[in-house]
């Protein structure tokens, strides 16, 4: 009787201790949420940042089952943290936050295919993508990845679908897709109207639904640009039939939720988190009826006044919290392993770019008051010294260097003022691309001037938009661009019905004035790699170039280098070694327009 009665007690107690597991697991929500990042471009160094994510979603998984943290691309290229090693420590901070799933941004490839291949192959979470292909002989071979990733939560079978913007083609640099033969053997799908881009999207969605999918999330790099078109993820919507929402990149937008109608008419739910870990993005799928709700995880400062010596009263940020109407976890989560790589990570690079080398009074900027990013549409004085640090590394060199050009796109900071680093030099230059000098004729400077001048006067961003030193030149906006260009955005020929660069001037360093540009005389063209060599923006017209000297010195190495010829490394308006020496040239710092080398005006009315 006492082992029958110990038998109970133990089995009472067994059950005891029990309960509160099933419970536990019982209280568990089982809807599914999907956290998304997207545009992240390395900007690790603010207050939300990868450890607070990786919090965010232990927090997530006290509440729900089924908690998936996916990323819309452009994670491993935007500053020096990502630059410095070729986006393996954020790729190793990915992996720590527990993501799950990620899709390829046209900055993904920044650092060559093999670079793309070794982040792929860094990350402990697979990429999709379903219009990024191998390609031989003009052919469409297999996938490169798989189009989707099916996850089946029991009651709700997710699939997410990838898909890339064609637009990487001539936003990375064509040359990566190619073989040493100039031969393609990567392709993305695009289509002159789109078709080949939804086509591939309708099939990972057909072969999601055929696998047993019964909610479908596109994971897109994209962009509600008009830019982008016709490739962007409003387009895509309404051209496939099947999606339930589509979490997007590229376009750098913020979208908390909008509908978008398929091509069968049903709503499908459009959401884009904006830039630089802004914010983080929720997505809940209700795992009985299907429904989709999206919300934004945004940072709150907490503050404190205090009183200054001087008795005035000040506000001091004093830490922070998270808000959203989804999320109820802690309001500042933080892994500490996640935290403890970005931090390191980050004093190694502050330490090896933090010494100071220059200083200026003056701004320097690609933005207007208004917010507007202006590197891609006009002349800014940063774009101006950029290529001047060219012109001034060649020339300095003792070659003959004519003209130099930069593209507006690889000119990425925002107002730059008092001391100057080697740091503040790399998130100037973020790509690592490398100085080149070429030989090339007064058209092909034509051409390439026209090819960037393209969108000038239209409100289009343009990252081909080129900054030039040791020349001028205007840009008729009333003459719309008739260049023509391939089905990849690749430069094929100047324009059909004529330039709408005019009057291009170039500095003729024996007389000391500009000079009309002579169509079939040679001139020495600085560069990088990125613009004369790679058909990056689709700078095709350089074929045929003779190279002077090639890969001398990396973009942000090219800034410092100038940076340094000013005396005690001060930057003023007018006190440029270049204008020392070359004092007809154009060049003035004093505001973020620039120095009036590039005019865009209404000529023809």
């Amino acid at each position: 009787m006492r082992k029958l009665l110990s038998f109970i007690l133990s089995l009472m107690l067994l059950l005891a201790m029990s309960v509160p597991s099933v419970m536990a697991e019982a209280a568990l929500s089982e809807d599914v949420v999907i956290l998304y990042t997207n545009d992240v471009h390395t900007y690790i160094d603010g207050a939300l940042s990868y450890d607070v994510i990786a919090g965010v979603k232990a927090e997530l998984l006290k509440q729900y089952k089924n908690v998936l943290l996916v990323d819309a691309g452009d994670h491993v290229q935007g500053t020096a943290y990502g630059s410095m090693d070729k986006g393996e420590t954020i790729i190793k901070l990915m992996n720590a936050s527990g993501y799950d799933l990620a899709t390829l941004g046209n900055h993904e490839f920044d650092y060559g295919m093999e670079g793309c291949i070794a982040v792929r192959e860094w990350a402990e979470f697979p990429y999709v993508s379903a219009n990024f292909y191998h390609e031989e002989y003009y052919e469409r071979k297999d996938n490169v990845l798989d189009a989707y990733k099916l996850f089946d939560f029991g009651g709700v079978k997710l699939a997410i679908i990838g898909a890339t913007t064609p637009e990487t083609f001539t936003k990375s640099t064509p040359a990566y897709f190619q073989n040493e033969k100039g031969e393609y053997i990567y392709g993305i799908a695009a289509g002159d109207q789109g078709e080949k881009l939804q086509a591939d999207v309708q099939a990972a969605i057909d072969a999601a639904k055929a696998e047993g999918a019964t909610v479908i999330v596109a994971l897109g790099h994209l962009g509600d640009d008009p830019a982008s078109m016709p490739w962007t993820s409003e387009e895509t919507i309404a051209a496939v039939a099947g999606l339930d929402a589509f979490i997007d990149g590229h376009s750098h937008s913020k979208v908390e939720g909008k509908e978008v109608a398929g091509k069968d008419g049903e709503p499908v739910l459009l959401t884009q988190t904006g830039e630089y870990f802004g914010r983080i993005g929720m997505m809940v799928i209700d795992a009985e009826t299907g429904a989709i709700t999206t919300d934004f995880i945004e940072l709150v400062e907490l503050t404190e006044k205090t009183t200054d010596a001087e008795g005035k009263e000040v506000e001091n940020v004093i830490g922070y919290e998270l808000a959203s109407e989804l999320y109820t976890g802690d309001k500042w989560p933080v892994v500490a392993d996640v935290a403890a790589i970005k931090d390191a990570w980050i004093a190694e690079i502050d330490t090896k770019l933090g010494e100071i080398i220059g200083s200026t009074a003056l701004t320097f900027d690609n933005y207007n008051a208004d917010g507007k990013r202006l590197v891609r549409s006009q002349e800014t004085n940063t774009g101006d010294f950029a290529a001047d640090a060219l012109y001034y590394l060649f020339d300095n060199m003792g070659l003959d260097v004519d003209v130099a050009i930069m593209n507006g796109g690889g000119v990425r900071n925002k107002a730059v003022t008092g001391e100057i680093s080697y740091k503040t030099a790399k998130n100037i230059h973020t790509f690592g691309n490398v100085a080149c000098l070429q030989t090339i004729t007064g058209q092909q400077l034509l051409d390439a001037l026209e090819w960037g001048a393209r969108g000038a006067g239209t409100g289009e961003e343009i990252g081909g938009f080129l900054h030039v030193a040791g020349v001028t030149y205007k840009i008729d906006v009333n003459y719309p661009s008739s260049i023509v260009a391939d089905d990849k955005g690749v430069w094929v020929s100047g324009p059909t019905a004529g330039y709408r660069v005019v009057d291009v001037m170039v500095y003729n360093k024996e007389t000391g004035a500009y000079e009309p540009l002579d169509l079939n005389a040679k001139y020495n063209l600085a560069g990088y790699n990125y613009t004369l060599r790679d058909l990056g923006d689709g700078f095709a017209m350089f074929d045929g170039a003779v190279n002077v000297l090639d890969y001398v010195m990396e973009d942000y190495m090219v800034l410092a280098n100038y940076i340094k010829g000013f005396e005690g490394g001060v930057i003023e308006a007018t006190n440029s070694p270049l204008l020392a020496k070359y004092p007809g040239m154009k060049l003035d710092y004093a505001t973020v327009d620039g120095s009036g080398r590039i005019v865009i005006e209404e000529i023809t009315k």
